[in-house]
């Protein structure tokens, strides 16, 4: 069952339509946002120039929640597929658009909640872990949800002899493995994003740069991981770059966050971790489908829009709940 429902956008009078270059954008966002009610999201790795004009900046889960807190009628999450799920299991009374509804999510993609179901039945006296970034279908079948910044804290917080699945993303799973010496069955799933890193042109860059912090999210690859001063959810590593004392951090993650970096710290030097690839930095293509124009038209028609059916979102809902039991119990 698809979770996501495209509505029938020709019907409902919306055009994906071209944008009159004379128009301030900028201006008529900000206008259709207070006449609609509506409060805007930009994860970390959109373009600056959305990030720049959203209400709020950040990782998927932390938007979703303070889109909750809000009186707003409409939230437009510049994110990916997955995202505006979240917001809409957290707020299921307000209307959640999507500028681009074919802005999925490669991690997401690579576990389809049947098949994940499947897996489940295999291991029937393991709890179920999911990192957030995956589909409402996916959150459904788990027990507790968990971010990159706690998922060695929800792990821990289990007896030492609770079996545990771990999905979607492998490479955070061993991650929290490591760190915890806990024994995980994990699913096989990766971000393309984060997979991609080229440990020699790294090292080259290190060399090139000595005095650098390299810094890296957990969904790299364990040999990055290995080689860097600092692991960290996107959050954690813009945190960490305003304190440390370091002059020049070469970064292992989407480098949409770079921009956010530079303008808390516009002092320093961020040097986006370089792929495997003929690219100068590692850019998401999903998350990079949402444009200005995008959000222009996605405001003025309210659409697309993103639903889920209520059994979804009721069930969605409760190991995101769990997380937070779990987190304000022990202060995570």
């Amino acid at each position: 069952m698809n979770t996501v429902f495209e509505k029938d956008l020709e019907s409902k009078g919306y055009i994906d339509e071209s944008i009159d270059p004379t128009l301030d954008i900028v201006a008529e966002i900000q206008r259709l946002k207070q006449e609609k009610n509506a409060v805007i999201l930009a994860h970390y790795y959109q373009d600056a120039e959305i990030q720049d004009i959203a209400d709020y900046i950040g990782d998927s889960l932390g938007l979703s929640q303070q889109a909750a807190k809000t009186d707003a009628e409409v939230i437009v999450f510049a994110g990916v597929h997955f995202m505006a799920e979240t917001a809409k299991v957290l707020s299921p009374s307000k209307k959640v658009l999507l500028p681009d509804l074919k802005a999925g999510c490669s991690l997401s993609d690579s576990c389809p909640a049947h098949l994940f179901a499947k897996f489940k039945e295999k291991h029937p006296d393991h709890i179920v872990i999911t990192y957030v970034n995956c589909t409402a279908e996916l959150k459904a079948l788990s027990d507790i949800v968990c971010t990159s910044s706690n998922a060695v804290q929800i792990v821990q917080s289990l007896p030492k002899d609770q079996k545990i699945i771990f999905g979607p993303d492998r490479n955070l799973g061993a991650y929290v493995m490591k760190k915890t010496g806990r024994d995980m069955v994990l699913w096989n799933g990766a971000c393309m994003v984060h997979e991609i890193f080229s440990l020699d042109k790294i090292s080259d860059l290190r060399a090139q740069f000595p005095d650098a912090k390299f810094i890296a999210h957990p969904e790299c690859e364990e040999p990055i991981l290995q080689q860097a001063d600092y692991v960290g959810a996107t959050s954690g590593l813009l945190k960490y770059t305003i304190e440390n004392e370091a002059s020049t951090f070469i970064v292992a993650t989407e480098s949409g966050i770079l921009h956010q970096m530079q303008k808390s710290s516009p002092t320093k030097t961020f040097i986006p971790a370089p792929p495997n690839n003929v690219c100068a930095c590692n850019d998401c293509p999903h998350m990079k489908l949402n444009t200005l124009e995008k959000l222009y038209n996605c405001l003025k028609y309210e659409l697309p829009e993103v639903d889920l059916p209520a059994d979804i979102i009721e069930k969605a809902r409760r190991p995101i709940e769990r997380m937070l039991e779990i987190s304000e119990k022990y202060g995570l």
